[in-house]
């Protein structure tokens, strides 16, 4: 996975500011108590090529396995809405200052209600906000190393 910055990556943040990221998101597709960090979902949309940073590699995979387990949303339904489509996803991380990011992009999504697939795309941010506010620490933390520390901390 490649870091993200520059231009994109302001895009992308303000994609998000405008469009919001609603709770019910979170409810269905985040842990209920996350052990570390906390997750924004939110919605663009704008395609996943437009929102994914350069360098992320974008590929088709099967519901289940794009929505993870963390969730409480209704796997069954999941898989059946989306049949035999296969969703387009990209995943990637970054690293400013003590913060840790990882982001996930799904398109399509299901709306809240799993009645439909929805165009755009769903993006889903697991942060973690690191205790060291050393900026040197942080040159070359990869995310394993990252969540480790924190651990460690706790």
């Amino acid at each position: 996975m490649v870091p993200t910055h520059g231009s994109q990556m302001i895009y992308a943040i303000a994609l998000i500011v405008l469009h919001g990221c609603d709770p019910a998101w979170a409810a269905l597709f985040a842990p209920i108590r996350p052990v570390l960090g906390r997750y924004e979902i939110c919605v663009v949309a704008d395609p996943i090529e437009a929102v994914a940073e350069p360098g992320w590699t974008i590929e088709r995979l099967d519901a289940l396995d794009a929505f993870g387990a963390a969730g409480s949303y209704d796997r069954s339904k999941l898989a059946q809405l989306y049949g035999g489509t296969r969703p387009l996803v990209a995943h990637g991380w970054q690293q400013l200052g003590n913060q840790f990011t990882s982001t996930t992009l799904i398109s399509p999504y299901p709306d809240v209600t799993f009645s439909r697939l929805e165009g755009g795309t769903l993006v889903i941010r697991w942060i973690l906000q690191r205790a060291s506010t050393d900026s040197s620490a942080d040159a070359g933390l990869s995310p394993a190393r990252a969540v480790r520390e924190a651990v460690a901390a706790r």
